[in-house]
């Protein structure tokens, strides 16, 4: 018989990082673990306050309904954890892990310490010198592709983005940007055909995320910029809450974006990640993984899942160094390649 508990856990940031949501200084998790006959699984329930479809304050009580029931069968308990997408990817991470032992939860060349992943240097909105700052510490460290954060202070951050392509070609440095729904529609209008003549490589989510669930194509202002863009649209909060399988199909269907960005946490954990890669693949829509400000406990298995989905271009894993009270990690990013530690 399998039991289970959960604790509350609170990251701290080692610099406030921002975003076009605000500022973070701290991030609220729940570490999950489940036991039986002596052996013991870790899973992170990586809720994600003011983004999560889950952010509900019923959230405790249904951990707590989930550690009553967790010798219910897995399909009864996906199926009663349907909209609580982050206690579900918590569960699938401790069921794993239990089952592996030690750090493992994807066993692979990655996990052998044989392969690595390719990841962006991401970087964090903040006044232009502040940005200039961390730009410089991942070109350093060898980052041929960079994420940045915008839509806080356009005008700033394409002067920025001006700097980079003009002293870096896109033959030699990949510029990605995320504007987490900071545009308007015609805003982004403007940025998409000043993005184009920067040579960006792609944006994530533009504009805010449809109101409607399920959005016909002449009424959605994402599908439109998606039919239209000169740079490449990745959807991100957009996917977010929408959990049946019919509903991601018509929704990449409607809005025909040309990449989608991948958070566990936030999508129903491993295997809503995988329904969306194959609806996406079906479609040749691309994609890739990215993490959601979870601890070393959630990046760990993240990372090892990624490996296993073959991915063919840069992954956004790169958030392990974020706080000051982190767990032990199992990973290290030499470059821009994470791996797992050689013990």
């Amino acid at each position: 018989m399998k039991s289970a508990k959960f604790f509350k856990y609170i990251l701290e940031f080692k610099n406030p990082s921002g975003t076009s949501r605000g500022v973070l200084h701290t991030k609220e998790t729940f570490i999950l673990e489940i036991s039986e006959n002596g052996k013991k699984g870790i899973g992170e329930c990586g809720l994600f306050r003011g983004l999560s479809y889950d952010d509900v304050p019923e959230y405790e009580e249904k951990l707590n309904w989930l550690c009553e029931n967790i010798n219910e069968d897995a399909e009864f308990l996906k199926q009663e954890l349907k909209y609580f997408p982050s206690i579900w990817f918590g569960y699938e991470q401790a069921i794993l892990n239990l089952k592996h032992g030690e750090s493992l939860y994807f066993p692979s060349e990655f996990t052998d310490e044989k392969s690595s992943i390719k990841i962006n240097g991401l970087i964090w909105m903040g006044h232009a010198d502040f940005m200039q700052q961390q730009i410089e510490e991942k070109l350093e460290l060898g980052f041929d592709c960079i994420k940045l954060k915008i839509g806080v202070d356009w005008n700033s951050e394409r002067e920025i983005l001006k700097k980079l392509r003009t002293k870096f070609p896109k033959e030699k440095l990949e510029l990605r940007v995320d504007a987490n729904g900071g545009f308007t529609f015609e805003e982004a209008k403007n940025v998409l055909k000043e993005l184009a003549n920067l040579e960006i490589h792609s944006i994530e989510q533009p504009i805010k995320k449809s109101e409607v669930r399920s959005p016909k194509s002449e009424d959605s202002l994402m599908a439109q910029l998606c039919a239209e863009t000169p740079v490449p649209i990745a959807l991100d909060e957009e996917l977010i809450g929408i959990v049946d399988f019919e509903d991601k199909k018509q929704l990449l269907e409607t809005i025909k974006p040309q990449f989608i960005i991948l958070k566990p946490s936030l999508v129903g954990g491993f295997s809503g990640t995988d329904e969306w890669i194959s609806l996406a693949e079906n479609l040749e829509i691309g994609w890739w993984i990215t993490s959601a400000l979870e601890s070393n406990i959630g990046l760990n298995s993240i990372a090892q899942y990624t490996f296993t989905k073959k991915p063919k271009i840069p992954q956004g894993l790169g958030t392990g160094g974020l706080f000051t009270n982190n767990f032990d990690s199992v990973l290290e990013l030499n470059g821009d390649q994470l791996s797992m530690k050689k013990v």
